[in-house]
């Protein structure tokens, strides 16, 4: 259980740093563009924000489902 909370929170900080550098970073862009969803489309969102949300979601996702098939016990 108490590593769990260890991969847990490792997670929580490290996509916490990463989306800080990523705001930080974009502060110059000027390249904008809009995202079409299902219902309709985003106000223009820079590129590198785009690119950078997919992956720290993707990061999320990735280290919150490794962890789920971790801790199943087989008997």
């Amino acid at each position: 259980m108490l590593i769990l909370v260890k991969k847990v929170l490792f997670t929580i900080t490290l996509n916490s740093t990463l989306f800080l550098v990523l705001i930080i970073g974009i502060q110059n862009s000027n390249n904008r563009t809009r995202v079409k969803l299902l219902i309709g489309e985003t106000i223009n969102l820079p590129i590198s924000f785009i690119v950078g949300m997919s992956f720290i979601s993707g990061s999320i996702s990735g280290s919150l489902l490794t962890n789920n098939f971790n801790n199943k016990k087989v008997d």
